[in-house]
């Protein structure tokens, strides 16, 4: 059981989409027989379509993990020009889906096979470290200021995983992986008006290869990339010593990778193993996403919580799992310490 954990959470670091999965094409090819045999292509098929609907669940929660609700906890205005700054650490957690790939059924050798995979439900996430920084104050009116610029920044941080023994490895190309973004200010937060901001930022996770063993299947995942831009309304109000945010956005995920099955399994009695072709996959999705945000105001830092939701898009995976949909709605929450002046 620890090791169906272990695997499923290193292989949702890197999630992607299938191949044109939205409108059911199949992303791993079919093969053929040779004297009656099938080929090493078709023997792996349902291996390899197994390994992509995994892939297909876990990518919208992967996108949730990193792009998160509030681009910058507990503030809806921008910061009033330079000499301004806000730092933050947060963690965004939500009850996730998790293959469990070590129950996996034995693979077909003559093609693929609809069949519901088991899954169950598991806490995911990932931590983030956030930055602002004041660019222009804005142009002042009679109550506020408007069309102030800050220069958003975030950090992501990816480990290596496991090696050659290991039933899961994990190798990013860098550990570490820059977000940047910015927020303009419609409306400056001042005694009697609230803080409204736009604000873009741009997540990614560094390319990345992860290689997976289990009894009847090997998975092999390089180049994988995967990569993600919100955008969000936000207004804000302090209210003494506490805080209220809310905010509407949209969120697109993008992912990109080249996949490989191992299927292990006996024809005629023969024990053997059938490799598919390295098949390579891409998949865009846009969701929305609703927050709110309550801040508790501190002499020198804010601690915030956040609850949000994202819904939207469509994933059709071939597979089903016992969880339920690829692209069902979720519930996220983030907890996060926040200074800034």
């Amino acid at each position: 059981m620890r090791k169906s954990i272990v695997a499923g959470a290193a292989l949702s670091l890197l999630a992607i989409h299938g191949v044109d999965a939205q409108s059911g094409v199949n992303s791993c090819p079919a093969g053929g027989t040779i004297a009656g045999f099938p080929d090493p292509t078709r023997a792996s098929q349902d291996a390899c379509q197994m390994a992509v609907d995994v892939f297909q669940v876990m990518a919208p929660q992967l996108g949730l993990a990193l792009a998160g609700g509030n681009a910058t906890l507990g503030r809806g205005s921008a910061l009033g020009g330079p000499g301004h700054f806000s730092i933050g650490v947060r963690g965004n957690v939500f009850n996730g889906d998790l293959p469990q790939v070590q129950d996996f059924p034995s693979p077909s050798t003559g093609g693929r096979q609809a069949r519901a995979l088991p899954a169950k439900g598991q806490i995911l996430g990932l931590p983030t470290a956030d930055a602002a920084i004041g660019i222009f104050g804005g142009v002042p009116l009679a109550l506020s200021n408007v069309g102030g610029i800050d220069l958003l920044l975030s950090a992501t941080y990816v480990p290596s995983y496991g090696d050659a023994s290991s039933d899961v490895q994990v190798k990013p190309k860098q550990n570490w992986q820059v977000g940047y973004g910015v927020r303009i200010g419609l409306l400056q937060e001042s005694l009697i008006v609230p803080g409204v901001s736009f604000t873009y930022l741009k997540r990614d996770l560094p390319k990345t290869s992860i290689f997976g063993t289990s009894s009847n299947i090997d998975v092999n995942i390089t180049d994988a990339s995967v990569k993600t831009s919100a955008y969000r309304i936000v207004a804000s109000k302090s209210l003494l010593l506490f805080g209220v945010a809310a905010g509407v956005g949209q969120d697109k995920y993008d992912e990109t990778a080249n996949v490989q099955a191992t299927a292990r399994a006996t024809i005629n009695g023969i024990p053997g193993s059938f490799t598919s072709a390295i098949v390579p996959l891409s998949q865009n999705l846009t969701r929305t996403n609703y927050f709110l945000d309550l801040s508790f105001n501190l002499p020198v830092f804010k601690i915030i919580g956040e609850v949000g939701q994202v819904s939207g898009g469509t994933v059709d995976t071939y597979n089903t799992f016992s969880t339920g949909r690829a692209d069902k709605s979720r519930t996220y929450g983030s907890l996060g310490i926040r200074l800034g002046i």
